[in-house]
């Protein structure tokens, strides 16, 4: 079993900043409550009010793809389309 940490940065359009960043809070709760999420935490860019930094630790592979499939960040999805840009980076631990 490896974990899985994941930097998810999700840039929003500036005219919809305020609606992807409550989309992405309200996400929070029910990610949070999905089987294997070890962590699940937002944060916005101090610099760039429309950036915000997801840092997320999973259980293993196939727990983030859960995630991935699931209803909460299917939800999410549907709100960030169009409004914000995604980049994911996966991380493998080294030290």
């Amino acid at each position: 079993m490896t974990i899985k940490f994941i930097i998810a940065v999700i840039t929003a359009e500036p005219a919809h900043a305020d609606a992807v960043g409550q989309a992405l809070q309200s996400a929070v709760p029910a990610v949070r409550t999905e089987p294997g999420c070890i962590q699940y935490d937002l944060h916005q860019d101090q610099s760039k009010p429309g950036r915000f930094v997801m840092i997320e630790q999973w259980r293993d592979a196939q727990a983030l793809k859960a995630h991935a499939e699931g209803a909460a960040f299917q939800k999410l999805s549907s709100v960030l389309d169009g409004r914000a840009s995604l980049e994911i980076t996966d991380l493998q631990k080294i030290a």
